[in-house]
């Protein structure tokens, strides 16, 4: 029968091959669902990897103090009988989690690990990244991750995110987007970056928006939970207050307007779908929506729109086109 040290054991060394795991260069979704269903499987898989993560930032902040109280544990367990010569995974955590970062050390100490993710048009996806930070990647969008020992940066192209990062004051979390720099220490927001357009939702905690360090211009502000920042190709920039759980709305397949024009809205839709919106008249385009749209199929949402909109939609070549009714 397993005892429950050695359980804890090898509870610890997953949790350390994990966090080696998910630094290599070459990691993808396959990594991620693996872990999640890791992650899923146990409560104390989770508290195993917090503990391994801890472990590497002692040891980056004080790698003398802990390589001696290493040395000094093997030197005891060397005098211990053979039976009882086990790492005891409750007093002696501290040690075990030190060997874990010993461990990884070598493939975390190098130069900052890079990781890029894409979706397609109507696909979905999230990301476990290395931190245990997630996040869920809107349709047509790539992100570039690069983390180093003193830094998580992630580059947004086109495209929109939702963050859940996780806390650790040793290394900010920034998200630079379009000329924009977003950084956190732990909480949730979401950053929208079209064509230029950069708006940031803050759903938890507080997050701070500055020009990037390569550009002279612009102001930096900070938001908290339940306000909005948008920053148009111009740089004009607007705070508003919003409920946030709207913004975030997508990840569950419904989007939220206030009074946005519909040219934008059917812009949000054709990420979504295959077939395609097409709205040709400007007049048409600049009417304002308002009302929630459930992304359930290109059809429904284009009946919805009908009822919203004094509109109409006949068969296109790419899909439906949008006329006054």
């Amino acid at each position: 029968m397993t005892s429950i040290a050695t359980r804890n054991e090898e509870v610890m060394a997953q949790a350390s091959a994990w966090l080696a795991r998910l630094q290599r260069d070459d990691v993808g979704e396959t990594d991620g669902l693996e872990f999640d269903a890791w992650l899923a499987a146990s409560p104390a898989n989770g508290e195993a990897y917090r503990a391994a993560l801890s472990a590497w930032h002692a040891f980056e902040a004080r790698p003398e103090a802990v390589l001696e109280e290493l040395a000094a544990e093997t030197r005891r367990a060397a005098r211990r009988p053979a039976a009882t010569r086990r790492w005891l995974v409750g007093g002696g955590m501290a040690v075990a989690a030190a060997l874990t970062a010993v461990a990884v050390l070598p493939t975390l100490d190098g130069p900052a690990n890079v990781q890029t993710y894409s979706t397609a048009k109507g696909q979905h996806q999230r990301v476990t990244l290395a931190d245990g930070s997630v996040v869920d990647l809107n349709a047509e969008t790539r992100m570039t991750v690069r983390f180093a020992r003193r830094e998580r940066r992630v580059e947004l192209g086109d495209g929109q995110a939702i963050f859940d990062i996780a806390h650790d004051r040793r290394r900010p979390f920034t998200v630079e987007a379009s000329g924009r720099a977003v950084r956190v220490l732990g909480t949730q927001f979401d950053v929208r970056n079209r064509s230029g357009d950069v708006t940031v939702t803050v759903a938890r905690g507080r997050v701070q928006v500055r020009p990037v360090a390569s550009s002279k211009t612009g102001q930096a502000f900070a938001l908290g939970p339940g306000q909005r920042l948008a920053i148009g190709r111009a740089g004009v920039a607007r705070l508003t207050a919003v409920d946030a759980q709207e913004a975030l709305g997508w990840r569950s397949g419904r989007l939220v307007y206030r009074g946005e024009p519909l040219a934008e809205v059917v812009a949000d839709l054709n990420r979504q779908f295959v077939e395609q919106i097409e709205v040709t008249d400007p007049a048409l385009a600049r009417l304002p929506v308002t009302g929630v749209i459930v992304l359930d199929d290109h059809a429904s949402v284009a009946t919805r729109l009908s009822l919203m909109l004094p509109v109409r939609s006949v068969p296109s070549e790419q899909g439906l086109l949008l006329l006054r009714k």
